[in-house]
């Protein structure tokens, strides 16, 4: 393969219904909803800057026109050569199918891809493993391992690849039914695996299902700890997870599962929100963030939870997010990460933050 070559696939959607609360835009309703109320995707802007580091490299970048890839080659500073043709406004997955063939056959090194669990699979059906893939996190559902922790990062591991190679492993390329999720109902199927770059300090793990009952009184514990310590007139942003939801258990409440509520002075205001809405409710009141590394991916933010935005967050400030987990969650993560999309939020995120991980317990663990 010419390691010189690079394919790009940028799913132009990809994302837009992660600040809307809604749970995958894998569903043409769902994306054409988020678009009425205003939310626009967030996977142009991530391209780029996965292209940034491959502005110093000998590179060759096959793509295909417009909104999947020549528009964001062309803003990061690159040259493409375009293969293939679209609909302009009207793509799917079958187009992201057709260019993984296309690049498969143009015999590029390395494709990147930016999208989410759905885009991979489209992917995956093109090109199997007979061509290395790397993915750029930009979806709502991002739990496949075959995506970078960043998309900077994804952009240096294609560069590594091109110029120097690496090892190639396999990696997973899991996906979630949105129909279920949206219900509240979180059901992760493995679907195969993509030949991907191996360099383990850059690849996210794969989300991880823990549903074992020994947690249960680690996760009350917990609860006790943050229920002890709710001060009023003070709005609760609190994100996904069995630990946060742990927290409403012990108050009687109903906690979105796989959402973002917000609790204020004992009672569940708002359920499922979107990002306008959290912002509402900040406007003329202190915020807290609860929020919980989300399964074994590690991050506290921009996976499964990008109602919490970065606007949000600088809203509340970094004193007033509140990490939560289990000793078990906390023992299998050496470090969290943070993704947001905005460099400065992730920044002012990053070092050493507490997690509270039993009653009047807590550890520190580092943020990258």
């Amino acid at each position: 393969m010419a390691r010189g070559k690079l394919g790009l696939i940028v799913n132009p959607v990809a994302g837009i219904c992660g600040k809307a609360g809604f749970k995958g835009s894998d569903d043409p309703r769902a994306v054409e909803q988020a678009k009425k109320l205003g939310f626009a995707p967030v996977a142009p802007e991530r391209a780029v800057r996965a292209l940034a580091p491959l502005r110093s490299v000998d590179v060759e970048v096959c793509t295909f026109p417009r909104e999947m890839g020549e528009d964001e080659a062309l803003q990061a500073g690159l040259t493409p050569r375009i293969i293939g043709s679209i609909s302009s406004g009207r793509t799917g997955a079958e187009d992201t199918i057709r260019a993984a063939r296309i690049m498969r056959s143009e015999n590029v090194g390395v494709i990147l891809f930016v999208g989410g669990d759905g885009t991979a699979r489209n992917v995956l059906d093109a090109v199997g493993t007979s061509i290395p893939a790397l993915g750029v996190p930009s979806g709502v559902k991002t739990y496949s391992a075959v995506f970078m922790v960043n998309p900077f990062v994804a952009g240096l591991l294609a560069k590594k690849f091109l110029e120097s190679g690496l090892p190639v492993g396999e990696s997973e390329v899991l996906d979630i039914d949105e129909g279920a999720y949206r219900r509240g109902v979180l059901t992760v199927k493995l679907y195969g695996y993509l030949s991907c770059p191996y360099e383990p300090a850059l690849l996210q793990s794969s989300k991880a299902i823990i549903v074992d009952d020994d947690d249960a009184e680690n996760r009350l514990a917990v609860a006790r700890n943050v229920v002890e310590e709710l001060e009023g007139d003070i709005v609760y942003v609190v994100g996904p997870g069995t630990t946060t939801k742990a927290v409403f258990d012990l108050l009687g409440l109903d906690k979105t599962l796989l959402g973002v509520d917000l609790l204020l002075n004992g009672k569940v205001v708002a359920k499922d929100v979107d990002e306008p809405t959290i912002l509402r409710w900040l406007k003329d009141r202190r915020g807290v963030i609860l929020v919980t590394p989300i399964g074994g991916l590690g991050f506290l933010f921009g996976r499964g939870n990008q109602q919490i935005s970065p606007e949000v967050i600088k809203r509340v400030g970094r004193e007033n997010i509140l990490a939560v987990a289990t000793r078990r969650k906390m023992n299998g993560l050496d470090i969290l990460h943070v993704d947001t999309g905005d460099d400065r939020v992730d920044s002012s995120i990053r070092g050493f933050m507490k997690i509270v991980v039993d009653y009047k317990e807590s550890v520190l663990k580092q943020v990258i």
